[in-house]
């Protein structure tokens, strides 16, 4: 009987860490470890200490492991796919300098702005980066340390994002791969390398960042016996370079070069996110042109606001989230903590159109369709960037990927079912982040390509639900007050 080859993908996300123990032959989910990450911070700041990531990583192997029942030495490989943009500093001993600024910290955006105006404007972003500077890209994050807190800036020693800190961890090796690079706006898509003259722009040392693989699946070094003896695994074990929490979502989803081109996703979570493996490279001010894992592209748009701010809505409401009714006159637009898309990174709520006979659940239901409007209208624009019409019947007929926590909530695959007219796949693997880092780190152990693996692994099965006609009037209030209150009530 052969012996089980098992590999670890660890999603360290913004609010948790999850180990998923993968059977390496099949793609079997064997176990899921999970330990809590903790957010700190107010009035734009959101922050969080790398060395609780790590502590969670640890226990959240650790559970896996026992959950498993499996031996350690069954484990060949591991990868971290992390949360993206996080700006972590450390010193000479590899230790933090402060808290890590987290993608959703949009302190930075007046240095985004600048940084914009610096290079020539949006159009000379997008030639190079692939992205426009916004508050969540990690060069705007670096800028803002330099202007507010010199010193820490000063004693970097090195510079890394939250999955490079993890993996370095690891394998003591800095590195890092195309795909959480291209996000940091200091890595060009054009070169497939880090700008020499953007770093000299925001003022960074090029030897402070980590080399970059070539893939989120290259071998990049092996398990060290200090953090073997950590984590309970066999040193020596495969390290994969590992990647963006979006891109392993991808890769879990079998979406590039070696399955899936120019079909849509959608990520219900915290943030919303929408985008699609593509070879053509993208470069459109209004989204993300970030690299794949693979080797392919990952054009991308990303909401700040999505389940969190709807579960704040119904929080105050006194309501639970499944009781939300379609909202009727009503449109609320729940921007709580700023917006990314549309740009508007100092918005707040909207509400508008309430009446005498406006109820609790419409209300609620308001803020659902205020959400996922905004999601599928960047949705549209990641289609164009793949050279593709939204509006085309062949392409509004591709189904739609629903994935990430709010694809397990009845009223949000309503809301997005009415609102895009689009038939959707709702994959019945729910740690998709985790499933494409195992597959990163079966490519490691292995050399395969780490799609093909996903693709192999035949863990894409999904519930299929059909069209129904989409609620045009709904879709037209609400991207008409959209439109109206941007950026004048909206800034």
């Amino acid at each position: 009987m052969p012996t089980q080859t098992v590999v670890i993908g660890v999603d360290s996300s913004t609010q948790s860490a999850k180990a998923a123990f993968i059977d390496a032959a099949t793609g079997r989910t064997l176990a899921v470890g999970r330990a809590a990450h903790q957010v700190t911070g107010e009035s734009g700041a959101r922050e969080s200490d790398p060395e609780v990531w790590w502590h969670a990583l640890r226990e959240a192997v650790a559970m896996g492991l026992k959950e498993s029942g499996l031996a350690a030495s069954a484990v060949t490989g591991i990868a971290v796919a992390g949360q993206q943009h996080g700006l972590v500093v450390l010193d000479r001993a590899g230790h933090p300098v402060r808290p890590a600024l987290l993608w959703n910290d949009t302190r930075s955006a007046p240095q985004a702005a600048a940084l914009t105006e610096a290079l020539g404007g949006p159009d000379a972003w997008t030639a190079r980066t692939g992205s426009v500077p916004v508050a969540s890209m990690t060069a705007a994050k670096w800028q803002w340390l330099r202007e507010h807190e010199p010193r820490a800036a000063k004693a970097a020693a090195a510079v890394r994002l939250p999955h490079d800190f993890l993996t370095e961890r690891l394998a003591g090796i800095a590195a890092t791969d195309p795909g959480d690079a291209s996000g940091t706006c200091w890595y060009s898509t054009a070169i497939g390398a880090y700008d020499p003259e953007l770093l000299q722009l925001i003022g960074l040392d090029a030897d402070l960042l980590p080399e970059v693989a070539a893939t989120g699946a290259a071998h990049i070094g092996s398990l060290t016996a200090a953090a073997a003896a950590e984590l309970g695994l066999p040193a020596g074990i495969a390290v994969a370079a590992g990647t963006g929490d979006n891109m392993a979502a991808a890769v879990g989803l079998g979406l590039g070069g070696a399955g899936l081109l120019d079909h849509p996703a959608l990520s219900l979570g915290t943030s919303g996110t929408v985008f699609a493996a593509s070879r053509t490279r993208p470069a459109s001010t209004a989204l993300a042109g970030f690299a794949a894992a693979d080797g392919t592209y990952l054009p991308l748009a990303c909401t700040l606001n999505c389940t969190l701010a709807v579960d704040k809505i119904a929080a105050l409401l006194g309501l639970h989230r499944d009781t939300a009714e379609a909202g009727g006159e009503v449109v609320l637009l729940p921007y709580l903590d700023g917006e990314r898309s549309p740009d508007l990174p100092a918005a707040s709520g909207l509400l508008t159109g309430l009446r005498h006979t406006t109820s609790r659940q419409q209300l609620l239901g308001a803020a659902y369709e205020g959400a996922v409007v905004t999601v599928l209208r960047a949705l549209d624009e990641v289609l164009r960037t793949c050279g593709l019409d939204p509006n085309d019947g062949e392409v509004a007929a591709r189904p739609l990927r629903l994935v990430g926590g709010g694809a397990k909530g009845r009223h949000w695959v309503e809301t997005v079912r009415r609102l895009s007219g689009r038939p959707l796949l709702i994959p019945e693997s729910g740690e998709l982040v985790a499933l494409g880092a195992a597959a990163l780190a079966a490519g490691a152990a292995t050399g395969q390509d780490p799609v093909a693996v996903a693709g192999s692994w035949q863990v894409g099965n999904a519930a299929e639900l059909p069209p129904v006609e989409r609620d045009m009037v709904t879709w037209e209030r609400v991207s008409a007050v959209l439109e109206r209150a941007a950026p004048t009530l909206l800034s």
